[in-house]
């Protein structure tokens, strides 16, 4: 994996292009970021973004800043303003409604985003004009807190979530729990698992990089599953499609498979027997 820290202004897709033609290796990314926002984004190196659904930690910390006092369509700064409200609000008003938006809540995604309908992203849909519908879904925030910052009406706020967590839907809903409207207008993820924003890479960097094995990290560091190290004829047979009984030696779980220090990837033993769930050697 690279760590790719990613600057306000660029497409989360231009930085996997921009690896890909470096490295020469297919390449994806986990959890996309908004071409308006920055951050850390997680860069899976050949068959290593096979690994991303096994990511245990998931958890994801975000600095925003909401502005109180209009809304646009998309909800974010790039949008054009729909409503206005001339309602000042505290630090103090803010933080005794913030415990609202602790726990599993339910969150009705913006328009202008990714979610697909009907085959179609939501963009595209509000791009041409078109009427549709997002469903409502259950995402998990850990813990908000706000801070009053130097501009008029404006507050940063901290914020760990799980994935799926929209940070713009956040944003209206809270100004609505005060009873006025507020539009994203800054975005910075500092955390995503356990990528941060310390141990990155800043993406202007990459294009001038010729070796990247200072900046790779192993693809088996990223998953805490128990090991399994088979012996040579093991793995042979593993790779031939033989799923041996472990059920002596191991319960039923998922792995980090090995062939003796080479990492083959996410193997899970059900009922006794091995069997590969994703597999990036190679």
């Amino acid at each position: 994996f690279i760590n790719v820290f990613k600057p306000a202004g660029m497409s989360s897709a231009f930085c996997v292009g921009l690896l890909k033609r470096k490295l020469k290796v297919p390449c994806g990314h986990m959890g996309t970021l908004d071409p308006m926002a920055s951050g850390v984004l997680p860069i899976g190196v050949g068959k290593a973004s096979r690994l991303f659904p096994y990511l245990l930690d998931k958890k994801k910390v975000y600095i925003a800043k909401f502005t109180f006092g209009y809304e646009t369509d998309t909800l974010d700064k790039t949008g054009k303003v729909l409503k206005e409200d001339e309602k000042k609000v505290s630090l103090e008003e803010i933080n005794n409604i913030l415990p609202f938006f602790i726990g599993d809540i339910s969150q009705m995604p913006p328009k202008y985003s990714a979610k697909s309908v009907n085959g179609k992203r939501g963009y595209q849909l509000a791009r041409e004009g078109k009427e549709f519908t997002l469903t409502e879904k259950i995402v998990s925030v850990y813990e908000i807190t706000a801070e009053k910052t130097e501009k008029e009406n404006e507050f940063s706020f901290k914020i760990t979530c799980g994935g799926g967590t929209y940070i713009r839907s956040l944003c209206r809903d809270i100004a609505y729990k005060l009873g006025t409207v507020a539009t994203m207008t800054e975005l910075c993820r500092v955390k995503s698992g356990m990528f941060s924003a310390e141990n990155s890479v800043n993406a202007e960097d990459l294009k001038n990089i010729e070796d990247f094995s200072s900046i790779l990290i192993p693809s088996d560091s990223v998953i805490n599953f128990p090991k399994i190290i088979l012996e040579k004829k093991e793995a042979t047979r593993l790779l031939n499609g033989l799923y041996d009984d472990y059920s002596d030696r191991f319960g039923d779980n998922l792995y980090r498979v090995y062939d003796c220090d080479e990492f083959f990837g996410v193997g899970e033993i059900k009922d006794g027997l091995l069997k590969m769930k994703s597999y990036v050697r190679g």
